[in-house]
This record gives structure tokens, C-alpha cells and sequence, in this order.
């Protein structure tokens, strides 16, 4: 048998520290009375217990020589078992490590792996003393050192002016790909032919749907589900093992150096607002057994929790040691694997303060004042399901937000509901109502008509309804706003005007995204037509239903997107940091932004309050006070069309220039109009650039055509 011999370590770094001689264990539990490292082998049997003997700061460490990546290892922690004061402890349950870099697998569902007797008359006010070893993953030790290659292979910093989003999930996206190897896996996501699609596409970012090592719930497993997107998390450090072909961290970061190298960043999904013990009839994983009432917030009467997220827990970062993991875990993912900025689920949750909503709490000024982290991208999903929990536009900098908003009221317009012009107006400006403040830019918003959560842009325009009977929910789950419209048939049809119609208003929708102010987000398969058959909550379904459908590919939209998002990267005006308010710009003398109506002339108050409007002109140019450094010249015209067809009148071109057509989603040739007036398709956008005029062009245009009143 190994002989193993424990001295007293450091009580930093926390988790499992490889130095090369040896490995220094520290964790962290204030209310334990013993901490207990279970070292394991090869097969997973624990071989050696040893008790953790020095303690400093609520922080018990150990240092055992001659122990090397790949060593498997778990804990068990005594303490006082009594859920009506908070504490939950029990060292019949083997517990993962909170700062694991890597975990064996996933966890076997048991009834063992609570820690009170299921079926109790007293439920989870009884004890339970079986042992849950047999049914939990090992933590492991790594050596996280890794040779990145070139310069562009450590982290990237695309402004965030130039980023386009691009939200997938790891295996859904590549799943379906029978040409790439590992497919499902981080492999496969930055194989060749995936970093070629994505290059060709335009995006700049790829915001990769939860990969912290998660649980799949007990009750989606009996109905043969799983917890397919992962927002339930038993790891903030380690990368969950179904995206790893085999048992080495590096693949990620192998991953991540390929989209380095290919100049696409990695944002990361993270998970910090609860995990995956759920509720008092939760599992014990590892939080609630080293120190339940620390990290988590807990009710009025201790035996129960707060639940702000509707996950059944909230992570209390109140606390300093919670706040602490939390910061740790972000610094980790971007000094030792390199990503580029993350996503915050129910990122409200996280900035609550006593239970309230606080902008300037704890955990945004540890954001902010982090040397590591203010360098790095930061996205706010600005809600939760707390009282006051709904957030949008009150997050500080550095953090954008997920405007919610911004996709209800783009569908809603194209959908043909009365009273949404000037609500598309105000978006495609940059939702400045709420996001114009405290120095803020106009970037903050990200502007999305589709995420992972709700309808495909594909089932956007083809369903009227949710149909979420796969997921066993008896149709309970999912939004039943979704802002949609089936075109006139529930789902697949092959009538051929109602899939033209569906196809054009796909355009229109992805092309408002691409021509707003702010960052715009694609959902991972919407530029290749995907669908879920209607499932607006498809996270249990790993399974076709969740997958990018590769095989029914549409070449012409995909095209459409290329080419809208190629115009989006070559124009400055529609990717401005600043707001645009119809101030009077220095250089000419003209505003930055001017409404119109179809006929050109401007738009007056009765105008913005007609509910028939449905036709709306915006010219727009650098914003007043862009500076001498910055591009400052040039216009573009945009007209948003969800009536029916009409003749517009282009604003007056500045001498020499003309007009040139350059998107229109009705599939109009680009090129110069009559600069008299121009027909506009019905729904349609359309999109103008101020271009100059050739001399014989120049010399043959009546002088004052085209000319709108304002």
C-alpha cells in the first residue's frame, strides 16, 4: 500500500495545489468541526483518510509530498447536523472539492446522496448514514500549465464596438457534424471546418452556453432526460466531462487557442447564482456538506432558502469566502484558460446586497476593481426571479446586459403589432432610455431576437405557439409570450408563400440585430434556418430537438447573414460607442440621427403615436462629438417596412454623393435608385449608403432630386 504522510501546508491557494513535489489541499468551512481528505486510486476506492489538522481562518489545509496529477481525491466533513439552525453536515457523504479543476464524471443518482433518509416521516429533519462515495465523482489534481503558442493565442480584446456574439451551445453545435472528429466535444467546436464556418459567417465571439462541470436533475434522468444546457452547476473550476474526449483539461484550452488564433474570442455562461444541490430536499454534493449555512443564503427559518433563482438555492455572496470562489473561479478561467469575458446567468442574483438589488454591492465592486477582470468582457443577464429582481439598464460599467426587451418589441414590430414604431426606433438607436447613463455606452446593450432560452429564429416565424411535450412537462414550462407568428400554418408547410414570407421575415428580423446600435447576439443554427420544432425550453433535450440541424441548411439565408453582418463590420456608423441623439454634429452641421416617415419628411409626435404606422426612415451619421481620430464622415439611410409595399423619398445626398442600395431583404438587386423616390418592398429592410457619384454621374443628376422635407 502508498505511504502517505501529511505535514501542515498552506492555507493558500484554496483547492488542490500541485507544486511538483507534492499537492497542498486547503478548504474552506467555518462552521465544521473536522475536515477529512480521502484520497482515492485508480479505480476510485478511497485508500487513505487522513484528518486536516491545522486550520487557519475558517481554512483547513494539509500538504501530502510525492502525490501527482491525475491523483483522485474527496472530502468528508463532520459538523453538527441540525437543518433548523442551517447546518446540514454529514460525513457519511463524500463531497467533490468547490475548487476541483477536474472531475472523474458525473454523479449516479442514489439515495444515498442525501443526507437525510428519503421517505423520513421527518423528512429532511432525519439523518441518513449511508455511505454516497459509490455514486459521486472524484475530484482530481491537475497541473493546469499549458504552452500557449503565439501571442494571439493568449486572450484576445476585440472592442467592443467590432463584436458580433455568437451564443452555442458545446455539443449542440457540433453533434450534428459527422465530418469533424470528437464531435460533441471542445475539440470539435474549434475544428477547422467550425472556425471556417464561423470566420466566413463574421462573428467575433463565441459565447459558449454553460461548460462548468454540472448535474443532470434526478428527476429529467427517471424520465430518461438530462439537464442537456448545464445551468445546473456542481463545479465553477473544472470543465464538465461529457464536452472532453479524454481525461486532460488542455483539450479546452486547446480549444481556445484555435479561436484565438482564428481572432474569435471565448465568453463563457457561468453559473454563480445557485448550484446543483437545489433545495432543503436537495442532494448533499459538496457546498451544503462543508458549510451549508455559509454558502448559501438561507430563509427566515434557517431550515429552508432563499430561492431568487427558481433553482431551489441562492449562493451567498454576502459572504467573503463565497465572493471569494466566485472571483477565484473567474480569475482562473482567464489566467490559466484564457477566455475572453463571460456571460452571468440571473446576474441579479449575484449583485443582491441583504436580499436586494445593490449596483454598488459587493460583488459588481469586486468586478470592477479586479486588475484581472476589468480588462475582460462582462455580460449581465440583468434578472432574476427575487422581488425586484428585473434589472435591465441598472447594471454599472464594465457589465452589458441582455436586453430582453429589445427582442420582444423587434418581434413585435415585425409581427405587425400596432404602437411598436417608436419602440423599434429607440432600440435601433441603442435603447439609450436605458442604457444612457453613469458614462455607460451605447454598446451596453445586447441586442438579440433570440437566445437559447425560447423560440429559434426558424420557429419565430412558424409557430404561434410553444409545443413542449418532449420535455414532460405537460406544456407547463416555457414562456407562453414568445411574440410569435406561424405565418398563417403551425409549423412545417410546403406551401410556398408562406415560406417565402417566413424567409423575409427572418431577414428583416436579423437584419434589424445587425443594423442597431449596441452588440448584436445570433443564436447559434439561426443562420442556417435551425428549428426545435416548436420547444421554446429545449434544456432537458439532447437530442435532434436540441442540436443544430447542419443537413437542412438554408444556403440563401445563411448568404444573407454573411452579407448583413459584412456591411455591419464596414461601416462605423451602425457600431458607434456613442449615443445618437439628434444632436447637431460640428463637421457638417447636420444631426447625427433624423427619423422620417416613407414620403421623407420628418417624423412629427402625431406621427409616432399612430398605431397603423408601420414604416419608419432613420438617416444616420457619426455621433456629435465623435472625435477628429475617429471616422467621421459619411451616412446611411435604413427603412424598416412591416406594411405593405410603398414609395420613399431619400434624404437630399451631400454634392458629389449619391444613394447606393446596399441590403435589402425583399431580394432587390442592390445598386443606386431612382434618386426621385424608390419603391420599397413590403416588409422588407432596406438599407442606403451615402457613396460618391462618378463625374459622368455626377454631371447627369437633376440637381435638387430626391430632395426630402424635414
Amino acid at each position: 500500500m502508498t505511504s502517505y504522510q501529511l505535514s501542515a501546508g498552506r492555507p493558500n491557494p484554496l483547492g488542490a495545489t500541485f507544486d511538483g513535489e507534492g499537492v497542498n489541499f486547503a478548504v474552506f468551512s467555518q462552521h465544521a468541526t473536522k475536515v477529512t481528505l480521502c484520497l482515492c486510486d485508480e479505480t476510485g476506492e478511497e485508500v487513505y483518510l487522513v484528518d486536516l489538522a491545522e486550520r487557519e481562518g475558517h481554512i483547513w489545509h494539509g500538504y501530502i509530498a510525492g502525490l501527482r496529477p491525475g491523483q483522485k481525491y474527496g472530502y468528508r466533513v463532520h459538523g453538527p447536523y441540525a437543518p433548523a439552525e442551517g447546518h446540514r453536515f454529514n460525513p457519511h457523504k463524500f463531497l467533490v472539492d468547490p475548487y476541483a479543476k477536474q472531475l472523474t464524471g458525473h454523479l449516479e443518482w442514489h439515495d444515498a446522496l442525501y443526507g437525510y433518509e428519503i421517505g423520513h416521516a421527518d423528512g429532511d429533519l432525519s439523518f441518513d448514514s449511508r455511505d454516497s462515495a459509490p455514486y459521486m465523482p472524484r475530484s482530481v489534481v491537475v497541473d493546469p500549465a499549458f504552452t500557449w503558442g503565439r501571442q494571439d493565442q493568449m486572450r484576445l480584446d476585440t472592442r467592443w464596438t467590432d463584436t458580433i456574439l455568437y451564443e452555442a451551445h458545446v455539443k449542440g453545435l457540433t453533434a450534428g457534424r459527422d465530418d469533424i472528429p470528437h464531435a460533441g466535444r471542445f475539440l470539435a467546436m474549434s475544428s477547422e471546418p467550425m472556425l471556417r464556418h464561423l470566420r466566413n459567417l463574421g462573428v467575433t465571439a463565441i459565447e459558449l452556453m454553460p461548460i462548468h462541470a454540472s448535474v443532470d436533475d434526478r428527476f429529467l434522468v427517471d424520465r430518461g432526460l438530462s439537464n442537456y444546457w448545464g445551468y445546473m452547476t456542481l463545479g465553477f473550476f473544472a470543465p464538465d466531462p461529457r464536452f472532453m474526449s479524454g481525461r486532460d483539461i488542455s483539450e479546452f484550452q486547446q480549444m481556445v487557442a484555435r479561436f484565438h488564433s482564428a481572432g474569435i474570442e471565448v465568453i463563457l455562461d457561468v453559473v454563480y447564482n445557485h448550484t446543483a444541490e437545489g433545495d432543503h430536499r436537495g442532494p448533499t454534493l459538496s457546498f451544503r456538506g462543508f458549510d451549508n449555512a455559509s454558502y448559501y443564503r438561507l430563509a427566515e427559518n434557517p431550515r429552508h432558502y432563499v430561492n431568487d433563482t427558481g433553482c431551489g438555492n441562492t449562493l451567498d455572496l454576502d459572504h467573503p469566502f463565497v465572493l471569494r470562489m466566485v472571483m477565484d473561479s473567474l480569475r482562473y478561467w482567464v489566467e490559466v484558460m484564457h477566455v475572453d469575458g463571460f456571460r452571468f446567468d440571473l446576474a441579479s442574483t449575484l449583485a443582491r446586497t441583504g436580499g436586494d438589488f445593490d449596483r454598488d454591492g459587493p460583488f459588481c465592486r469586486a468586478i470592477r476593481q479586479d486588475p484581472v477582470l476589468n480588462k475582460v468582457k462582462m455580460i449581465a443577464e440583468p434578472w432574476d426571479v427575487g422581488h425586484g429582481g428585473y434589472q435591465l439598464g441598472a447594471f454599472p460599467s464594465p457589465f452589458a446586459e441582455w436586453n430582453d426587451k429589445y427582442r420582444d418589441n423587434v418581434r413585435r414590430f415585425w409581427r405587425g403589432d400596432a404602437h411598436m414604431t417608436r419602440k423599434l426606433a429607440g432600440h435601433v438607436a441603442g435603447s439609450a432610455l436605458r442604457f444612457d447613463h453613469d458614462g455607460r455606452p451605447a454598446t451596453a446593450s445586447v441586442n438579440f431576437v433570440t437566445a437559447h432560452d425560447g423560440f429559434t429564429l426558424m420557429d419565430t416565424v412558424s409557430y404561434s405557439h410553444k409545443h413542449n411535450a418532449a420535455n414532460g412537462e405537460d406544456g407547463r414550462d416555457g414562456h407562453d409570450h414568445n411574440h410569435s407568428d406561424n405565418c398563417g400554418h403551425e409549423g412545417p408547410t410546403g406551401d410556398a408563400d408562406i415560406i417565402s414570407r417566413r424567409a423575409r421575415r427572418r431577414r428583416n428580423m436579423f437584419a434589424t440585430v445587425m443594423l442597431s446600435q449596441g452588440t448584436p447576439m445570433i443564436l447559434a443554427g439561426d443562420e442556417l434556418g435551425n428549428s426545435q420544432g416548436g420547444n421554446n425550453n429545449a434544456y432537458c433535450q439532447d437530442n435532434d430537438i436540441g442540436w443544430v440541424d447542419w443537413e437542412a441548411a438554408d444556403p440563401d439565408f445563411l448568404a444573407f447573414c454573411r452579407r448583413i453582418i459584412a456591411f455591419r463590420k464596414a461601416n462605423p456608423i451602425l457600431r458607434q460607442k456613442r449615443f445618437l441623439h439628434a444632436g447637431t454634429r460640428a463637421v457638417d452641421g447636420k444631426p447625427d440621427v433624423f427619423w422620417r416617415r416613407a414620403d421623407g419628411h420628418a417624423m412629427m409626435e402625431e406621427d409616432w403615436v399612430d398605431p397603423d404606422l408601420r414604416c419608419l426612415g432613420v438617416e444616420m451619421r457619426m455621433a456629435r462629438g465623435t472625435p477628429a481620430y475617429e471616422p467621421r464622415y459619411g451616412a446611411v439611410y435604413l427603412l424598416f417596412n412591416a406594411g405593405g409595399q410603398t414609395r420613399a423619398v431619400l434624404p437630399e445626398a451631400m454634392p458629389g454623393h449619391r444613394w447606393q442600395r446596399v441590403i435589402d431583404s425583399s431580394g432587390q438587386s442592390a445598386g443606386p435608385p431612382d434618386q426621385r423616390g424608390v419603391a420599397i418592398a413590403a416588409d422588407s429592410v432596406v438599407a442606403f449608403e451615402l457613396s460618391p457619384m462618378t463625374d459622368s454621374a455626377a454631371r447627369s443628376r437633376p440637381e435638387h432630386a430626391g430632395r426630402a422635407k424635414a
